[in-house]
């Protein structure tokens, strides 16, 4: 039966029922996309232990995080390339960063590097973060050294041991000229 021979109830039915199905896929290619773009832009986070266990393949984009050995900063030859090693006590990953290392980088202390291994099982970094007081540590890399069964700050992680923000008295305008006692400004 043509749309012409339609009574015109029938007809305002059928364009509905098609706009809706319109509709419906519409939304489908736009949640199909979204979720594809933000596939790409996630970076897993995996300790030293689960990199050396496998749990991440050749060129694949994460997180790594862990403590700045001691003894293990290097510059290579070029002079712009730093090597260190990422451990969580258990396990060591060695690590190249071009660029400028944070200002707060040093050894013995946690870090979170983002990049990629390659085919020598040395993770490249592109961006390399830094803790921020004397107490924190990220909590990936709190994690990843409870994985591996070296936490020993304390009992139960981040809450109990090393601390961020406002709890440790690291107000957000501390030193900005707020009075810490009576919040009002000098």
């Amino acid at each position: 039966m043509s749309a012409i021979g339609m009574s015109p109830a029938r007809r305002r039915k059928r364009v509905r029922m098609q706009l809706v199905i319109g509709g419906v896929l519409a939304l489908g290619a736009a949640v199909v996309l979204t979720l594809t773009a933000l596939e790409e832009n996630i970076a897993f986070f995996h300790g030293p232990t689960g990199v050396v266990a496998g749990d991440v393949g050749e060129g694949v984009t994460f997180r790594l995080g862990g403590l700045v050995k001691d003894g293990s900063v290097t510059q290579i030859e070029d002079g712009a390339t730093h090597q260190f090693i990422v451990t969580d006590q258990a396990e060591d990953v060695t690590v190249q960063f071009r660029g400028l290392l944070p200002d707060l980088f040093r050894e013995g202390q946690g870090i979170v590097a983002l990049g990629e291994l390659n085919a020598q099982k040395i993770f490249i970094a592109d961006e390399v973060l830094a803790k921020h007081d004397e107490t924190y540590m990220p909590t990936e890399a709190v994690e990843a050294m409870k994985r591996a069964g070296t936490w020993r700050h304390g009992e139960d992680g981040p809450e109990s041991g090393p601390k961020s923000g406002s709890e440790n008295g690291s107000d957000s305008n501390a030193g900005y000229g707020a009075d810490q006692s009576t919040g009002d400004t000098q």
